[in-house]
């Protein structure tokens, strides 16, 4: 696996991974929908704590990255023999 296919592979396993980690832990601010309220959506996130699932994803994939690196440099997958 060259650099830039691991940098493909690690890019899109973050934003996989991210995306399933974002709705965790979310919680509303318990605010019930009375009128017009000017810049703040009501059913926004009272703290999504972008930083923690940034760095959880970041964790995530990169072990995630480490065992499927290994695994090509291995050859136990080998998609090349597939498409040939």
């Amino acid at each position: 696996m060259g650099l830039t296919g691991s940098i493909v592979v690690y890019v899109c396993i973050w934003w996989i991974v991210f995306f399933s980690i974002l709705p965790v832990g979310i919680k509303s601010k318990d605010q019930r929908f009375t009128g017009n309220i000017r810049g703040e959506d009501p059913g926004a996130p009272k703290n999504p704590k972008i930083l923690t699932k940034f760095l959880y994803t970041t964790l995530i994939t990169s072990i995630i990255f480490v065992v499927i690196y290994f695994m090509v440099i291995k050859d136990y997958v080998n998609l090349r023999e597939y498409f040939n």
